[in-house]
C-alpha cells in the first residue's frame, strides 16, 4: 500500500505493484489529505449498541491505524462531531445487524464526517479500549453472541476520567536502512499505553513507554513540508522557543519561524552542501527532530537524516500532528513531575 502524489510515482507504483499481484486487480482509492481519523469500538446484541470507546488518531489519515497513536477519549474534536460519530455508530450496527464486537473507523476533515470502513469483528484497539474503560470488552462480546443481551452488563462510560494514550512501538532499529517514515503500511510490533489527567501528559507517557526519552534542553530541529506549515507549526515552534530550546530549520521552514517572531538558525539540507543537517546531528548537536515530508525525491533527500536520528537514538516525530503533540507534552512536563497514576482509580 502506498501513497500515490504524482504521475511519476504512479507509473513506478503499477509497474511494482504488477510484478508483486500478477493477475489480480490494483485497487485505487482517493485520498483524504490533512484528515483526523477515528477508531470506534462497539458492543451490540443486535438491538441495541452501546459504543465502548472512541479514539482519535494522532497522525492524520494515511498513517495506518496500528501505526499511529491514538487518544481515548478524542482530544481535540469538537464535542458535537463526538456525539454524531457516536450516532452513527449505533446507526451501523443496527443496520447491519451486529452481534458481539464492531469496528468503524472514520475520517473528519472541515466538521464532515467520512466513513472509511466497518468491521463487524475485535479490531486490535480492543485490549487498549478494554484497560482505559476498565471493562472485559471482549468477554462480554463473547456472552452476546452466545445470546446474552446488553441489559444483562454494566458497561462504563466511554468518557473517562483523564486520557489514555495508545503509542506504537516500531522496530526501525532492528533493520538498518529502513526509513522511519509512517505510511499505508502497518510496521509496529506492539503498543504502549500512557494515562494522566490531561492529553499532554498522558502523550508524555506513552512516549516515555515507548522508549523515546524527550530532552529538557537543547537544540530541536525542523523541516516541515509546505503543506503543514500553519498556526499548529507556529504554535510549536513557539512552545520550543518559550521551554528554552534553540531551534534550527531548513530555509523555508526558518524562514516561516522566522515571520512568526521567533529565532532560528539556518541549516543546510543534505544535498545543498557541508556542513548539513546530518552533520550537525552527527555532532550530537541536535537534541530532538520534526520532520515531514512528501515527495519521492523530498522524502530520498531527508531519508539520510532520519537514519542518523534512528541510529543515535535522538527523538524524532515524522507528522505535524504528533510534533505539536509532542511540544503540548514538553511544556506539560514541567507542570510537576511525571508519577504513576492508577488505572483503578
Amino acid at each position: 500500500m502506498e501513497i500515490v502524489r504524482d504521475a511519476p510515482q504512479l507509473d513506478r507504483y503499477i509497474t511494482d505493484a504488477v510484478q508483486v499481484s500478477g493477475d489480480s486487480p490494483v485497487l485505487l482509492d482517493s485520498y483524504l489529505s490533512g484528515a483526523v481519523e477515528v477508531d470506534v469500538d462497539a458492543l451490540s446484541d443486535g438491538t441495541h449498541t452501546h459504543v465502548a470507546g472512541i479514539m482519535q488518531h494522532i497522525e492524520e489519515a494515511g498513517v495506518h491505524s496500528g501505526d499511529s497513536a491514538c487518544s481515548l477519549p478524542p482530544y481535540s474534536l469538537p464535542p458535537a462531531i463526538v456525539a454524531e460519530l457516536r450516532a452513527q455508530t449505533i446507526t451501523l450496527a443496527k443496520a447491519l445487524n451486529v452481534v458481539g464486537l464492531m469496528n468503524v473507523q472514520f475520517a473528519v476533515k472541515d466538521n464532515q464526517i467520512y466513513l472509511i470502513e466497518v468491521n463487524p469483528r475485535a479490531s486490535r484497539t480492543v485490549p487498549f479500549v478494554a484497560k482505559a474503560v476498565r471493562a472485559p470488552i471482549a468477554a462480554i462480546a463473547a456472552r452476546l453472541m452466545a445470546g446474552a443481551q446488553l441489559a444483562d452488563f454494566t458497561l462504563p462510560d466511554p468518557q473517562i476520567n483523564g486520557f489514555a494514550v495508545k503509542e506504537a512501538v516500531l522496530p526501525f532499529a532492528r533493520f538498518p536502512g529502513v526509513d522511519t517514515l509512517l505510511s499505508p503500511e502497518m510496521r509496529s510490533t506492539g503498543e504502549v499505553m500512557g494515562y494522566d489527567s490531561t492529553f499532554p501528559r498522558a502523550f508524555l507517557k506513552a512516549q516515555m513507554g515507548a522508549g523515546s526519552d524527550q530532552p529538557y534542553k537543547g537544540k530541536v530541529f525542523l523541516s516541515i513540508k509546505p503543506t503543514d506549515k500553519t498556526d499548529q507549526l507556529r504554535e510549536t515552534a513557539q512552545i520550543l522557543h518559550d521551554l528554552g530550546f534553540e531551534i534550527v530549520a531548513t530555509r523555508g521552514t526558518a524562514d516561516f519561524v522566522h515571520a512568526a517572531g521567533l529565532p532560528a538558525e539556518t541549516v543546510n539540507k543534505v544535498y545543498e552542501g557541508r556542513p548539513n543537517i546530518v552533520d550537525v546531528m552527527k555532532n550530537g548537536e541536535i537534541a530532538l527532530v520534526m520532520n515531514t515530508t512528501e515527495g519521492a525525491q523530498a522524502v530520498e533527500d531527508s531519508r539520510s537524516m532520519r537514519n542518523v536520528a534512528l541510529m543515535d537514538k535522538i527523538p524524532y516525530f515524522t507528522t505535524m500532528a504528533a510534533s505539536h503533540a509532542a511540544a503540548l507534552a514538553l511544556k506539560a512536563r514541567v507542570d510537576g513531575e511525571v508519577g504513576v497514576r492508577a488505572l483503578q482509580v
